[in-house]
């Protein structure tokens, strides 16, 4: 089934310990269903996977799986820059019961594209859950050409992309020439809007940890061709989407569910809180559109 709607890259709440809070996370899990979320991604960056343990990150999405009890797809975040790392983590996710993998191009080592595609190919063999691509060369390093996409693309197992690249005509070129039933989703909320014009599929959201209702509402506008109606709460949101990356993700996000009350604003570090002066920004932000 092709993957369509909003899918929101969840927060992973901490207690004052600085242990995982559960409840929390579980209760983030019901509002998004309630809400009308398409879909759940635990464990990606703003998850602040980099900080977890491995038993933390099998048990962030045992939770989730647990707690959405198969009302929404679950894309498990199980990348890694080791291909080794990548399978276990994977394979772990579908024993509890994952619906899909998300699997962030492999950071810092910076492989070639035929590296990047003997990765997901190995993972994609060895795993045998579908693969979301997560191309986000801002944050990995290096960019995953369209060439290289395509060739995935092809493989049973690899069923869509999270395209953060930043470059419109990548995003586009990715649209037409992959196979009409992969899924090409932004990484990005400014990006969504343009990107399901030219033929995408949605977003994988920052935002919808506060707003998932209103995140639908813009995509379900624009999948069903209501640009005008898409266009509106797009740049209604548009000050939203720019705030939540003053800092880097997702210190603005957890600060902004922190001031609505769904989790204590506790990061692991090298994470930290914000200045003084970007939570202002933030909460002026956060209080013009009614979140507050």
């Amino acid at each position: 089934m092709k993957l369509q709607g909003v899918f929101t890259a969840l927060l992973t709440p901490f207690n004052t310990d600085g242990s995982v809070d559960e409840k929390a996370l579980r209760d983030l899990v019901e509002t998004q269903i309630a809400k009308g979320i398409s879909g759940l991604v635990p464990v990606g960056t703003t998850g602040e996977s980099p900080t977890l343990t491995h038993d933390e990150h099998h048990r962030v999405i045992e939770i989730v799986i647990e707690q959405a009890n198969k009302r929404v797809p679950i894309i498990a975040g199980t990348g890694s820059n080791a291909t080794a790392e990548a399978v276990d983590l994977t394979k772990n996710a579908k024993k509890a019961g994952a619906d899909y993998s998300l699997q962030v191009a492999p950071y810092y080592n910076k492989p070639s594209q035929e590296g990047f595609y003997r990765h997901f190919a190995a993972v994609a063999d060895q795993a045998d859950l579908p693969l979301i691509i997560y191309n986000i060369p801002g944050r990995t390093g290096k960019n995953i050409e369209n060439a290289t996409m395509f060739r995935l693309a092809e493989h049973p197992n690899i069923v869509g992309v999270k395209e953060a690249s930043g470059n419109i005509n990548q995003m586009m070129d990715v649209i037409n020439g992959t196979p009409d039933d992969f899924s090409v989703l932004s990484g990005d909320d400014g990006m969504g809007l343009p990107m399901i014009a030219c033929g995408g599929d949605g977003i994988v959201s920052v935002a919808s940890n506060l707003i998932p209702d209103r995140m639908e509402a813009l995509v379900k506008a624009a999948l069903e061709g209501n640009i005008d109606l898409a266009r509106k709460l797009h740049y209604e949101l548009a000050p939203l989407f720019k705030s939540m990356f003053i800092d880097t993700n997702p210190v603005p996000v957890k600060y902004a569910m922190a001031k609505m009350g769904a989790m204590a604003e506790i990061y692991r570090l090298p994470l930290c809180a914000m200045s003084e002066e970007n939570k202002a920004i933030v909460d002026s932000v956060l209080m013009d559109l009614d979140i507050i």
